[in-house]
């Protein structure tokens, strides 16, 4: 018999009631439908936007994103075992988390930034090899959070390629 997931939205007030869940799902951003991932990504795009002019060393960007990245892994475990569902939809810290990376190591060029956004956003959803592999094998926070970072990095290479052949940046 197949395993039949639970179906829970939770409310604003239940994510603001603990800092791990307002993190997991995006500051309230993947309680918007349709479409959760998209709008975390869109948050985590804008936020970037916000703060680009004034990040510190690449080195401290580094950093706070491997904090983030592992934050997010115990976070999104708890969630995840709050709400007896190994990945709810409504979780977007891992989006967010792989969008920052991809801005990151992406130029700074309005273009290129669209171009990041549609890139990782497509890779998040359709979900070619070894990303759909993690989704269905890896399991807990980590699992959450991986499939994201395999996402960004096929968006990376993608960006790495047109940069290189001079249609990017």
């Amino acid at each position: 018999m197949a395993e039949r997931m639970r179906v829970v939205y939770p409310s604003l007030s239940w994510i603001c009631a603990r800092p791990h869940r307002l993190i997991a799902f995006g500051f309230g951003s993947g309680l918007l439908r349709p479409m959760s991932g998209t709008w975390g990504t869109l948050l985590a795009w804008l936020m970037w936007i916000a703060v680009e002019n004034w990040l510190p060393s690449d080195l401290y960007v580094g950093l706070f994103l491997a904090l983030a990245f592992a934050y997010g892994c115990w976070a999104c475990l708890k969630v995840c075992r709050e709400l007896d569902t190994p990945d709810h939809l409504g979780m977007v810290w891992d989006e967010m988390i792989a969008m920052w990376l991809v801005l990151w190591l992406t130029p700074s060029d309005w273009i290129s930034q669209i171009a990041a956004f549609v890139l990782f956003r497509v890779f998040d959803i359709l979900k070619p090899q070894p990303i759909k592999y993690c989704d269905a094998h890896v399991k807990g926070g980590l699992g959450v959070m991986v499939d994201d970072i395999l996402a960004a990095c096929y968006a990376l290479l993608v960006i790495a390629a047109a940069v290189r052949l001079g249609v990017l940046g």
